[in-house]
Parts: structure tokens; C-alpha cells; sequence
């Protein structure tokens, strides 16, 4: 597949409001002027909790919804002025039941599903056939999918997303419902992803599946961009965050290290070790100091990963959701 020149997704102050102008007190606002570049052949993590505006963004991009305000771009073309040149370049997986067929086969719903782009005969049975051995439903293509788990499910989307042989696919929660080692094949199918030159999208409430497959990551919170970066970087960038690990610790030294600044919180585990949870660039230092002057010996820093990152990036928000 040819990389094109052009960006694989391109979003500039976008934003969606849903309500009435008529009311205003009732208008909500999903998207408050998103700013996402996604390069060709990238495999970028979109992350975020429930109501962050990480669906309305797909929905913007797969051309379903239209901006309130704001442009997004699929390799070059605007999705709300030229729907038509979107639709053929982009696959979407959703999580779930969404967009199957139950009473069909999953051969039947892929040529279905390829009608729709104008695939037949022969070429479309030749990628219906490779599309389900790719993802391990080649021995199932004619059952019902009604008796298939969710898991299977999910691969069976994944089939569907690639069916048209698009540039850039958009993946929502796509290892819901798959056991460790189902997900284990679709991390290997989304590098095959990458080397063939796709762009993929990815929204995941899994840290370490953006951890683990991801270029780039754009972590969103109540419709604005709070991050973009490596996973790594990420992690780095928020080194003021790190956990101390110590064992055989007084209860003394632990109360004294509980009453530091930049500490947010001490917890003792079952066999006795402590782990202190930092809050300040400079804390870190201050609590090894104390540890080594007690005489504590067995210590360690642990680096955040990227459910810490979010977490400390979100603050308090909680499990409220973003209005």
C-alpha cells in the first residue's frame, strides 16, 4: 500500500455541540477545540474515559456527524465538504454487537458488508476467505454468528473493518470481550496493520494495549486534548509522579514519610512493604533520603505507566462524567 504525502488525519479547533440554540442552558458541548494530527501509517491511541468526546470524534471522522465548529481532514479531504472521498478510505470496528448480523454467517455478513463498496464475485470472495483465516474465523465462516462468543465477535469485526481495504482504520474498543491470547493476535495483526502502510486510529480504556501497540498517544478529558506523545514520553514527562517501593520499613519512618509535601499517599501491602506514591518533582529524592537513613536497604523507583499518567492527568475528575 502507498503512503500518501498528506496527513492520514488532520483536526483543527474542532468541536461538536449537541442541543438547542433555543436553549442554551441545555446545549452540551462533547468537543471544545480538538487539535489531532495522525501521520500515515501511524498506530495513534485515542484515550479516555466515558463522555471525554472520543466517540463524537470518530463519528465527526467517519463522517456520521458534522462539526459544530472546526475541520478534520482524511488524507486531505474534509470530512464535512467531501464526504464522498472519506467514506471509500476509512474501515470502522466497533466494539460489541454494533453493525453484525446474527442470523447470517460471518462469509455472508463480509459480502454484505462488501457489496456496500461495491465488491463482487470473485475478488470478493477471495477477500472474504483471507480476511476470516487472518483473524481465525476461517474454520467458523459459515456458522451462525449468534453462537459466537464475544471475542469472536470482535474478530469478525475486525475482518469487516479491513473488507473494503481501506487507508485508515478506526478501531473502538477492539479487544472487548477478547481473552488474552485473541488479543494477543489482534496486537500482532495491528504491526501487520502498520507495515502495510494503514493509519489506525484506536480508542481503549486499555493502558497497557495503548502501551503496547500504539505510536503515539492523544490522551482527551471532557473534550480537550490533555496530551500527545509516545507512551513512553508520556510516562517521562510525568516522572513527578513516581512510586517508591520499600520493604521492612518502621512504622515510624513510614508516618514521617506520610507527612512529607509531594507525597499523595503511603499503603502498606500484605508482606509488609510500603508503596509511596509521588506528587512533586522533588519528592522523590526526600523520600529515598529518609528511607536510606533509617537503614532501609530493600528500595526501588518505579516509573508510571500510562493508567498513572492518565490518571494524574484527569486529576479528580472520577467517575463523573463530562457534560
Amino acid at each position: 500500500m502507498t503512503v500518501p504525502d498528506v496527513d492520514a488525519i488532520e483536526v483543527r479547533g474542532l468541536t461538536r455541540e449537541f442541543g438547542s440554540r433555543r436553549r442554551p442552558e441545555a446545549i452540551v458541548t462533547a468537543l471544545r477545540g480538538i487539535d489531532l494530527t495522525v501521520r500515515p501509517g501511524e498506530v495513534h491511541g485515542l484515550l479516555g474515559p466515558n463522555g471525554a468526546g472520543k466517540t463524537t470524534l470518530c463519528k465527526i471522522l467517519t463522517t456520521v456527524l458534522l462539526p459544530s465548529a472546526g475541520s478534520a481532514r482524511v488524507c486531505g479531504h474534509d470530512v464535512a465538504a467531501t464526504p464522498r472521498a472519506v467514506k471509500p478510505l476509512i474501515g470502522i470496528v466497533f466494539g460489541g454487537d454494533r453493525g453484525l448480523y446474527g442470523r447470517i454467517s460471518p462469509r455472508q455478513n463480509l459480502a454484505l458488508w462488501g457489496a456496500l463498496y461495491g465488491l463482487h464475485g470473485r475478488e470478493l470472495r477471495r477477500r472474504t476467505d483471507a480476511l476470516l483465516d487472518r483473524v481465525g474465523l476461517g474454520e467458523r465462516a459459515d456458522d451462525r454468528v449468534d453462537g459466537f462468543s464475544r471475542g469472536m465477535k470482535q474478530r469478525l469485526h475486525l475482518a469487516r473493518g479491513l473488507v473494503s481495504d481501506p487507508k485508515v482504520l478506526i478501531l473502538d474498543e477492539p479487544t472487548a470481550g477478547m481473552d488474552p491470547l485473541a488479543a494477543y493476535d489482534f496486537r500482532t495483526l495491528v504491526q501487520e496493520l502498520r507495515a502495510e502502510g494503514r493509519t489506525v486510529l484506536i480508542t481503549t480504556h486499555d493502558m497497557a494495549e495503548a502501551e503496547a501497540v500504539c505510536d503515539q498517544v492523544t490522551l482527551i478529558d471532557q473534550g480537550r486534548v490533555l496530551a500527545t506523545d509516545r507512551p513512553e514520553v508520556l510516562a517521562r514527562r510525568m516522572s513527578a509522579y513516581e512510586k517508591v517501593t520499600a520493604a521492612d520499613v518502621p512504622a515510624a519512618v513510614a508516618e514521617d514519610l506520610r507527612g512529607l509535601a509531594g507525597v499523595s499517599s503511603l499503603e502498606r501491602t500484605p508482606d509488609g512493604r510500603i508503596t509511596v506514591e509521588i506528587a512533586a518533582a522533588d519528592t522523590t529524592r526526600e523520600v529515598l533520603r529518609t528511607l536510606v537513613e533509617a537503614g532501609v536497604t530493600s528500595l526501588a523507583t518505579v516509573r508510571p505507566g500510562l493508567a498513572e499518567v492518565y490518571r494524574h492527568l484527569v486529576q479528580d475528575r472520577g467517575m463523573r462524567v463530562a457534560r
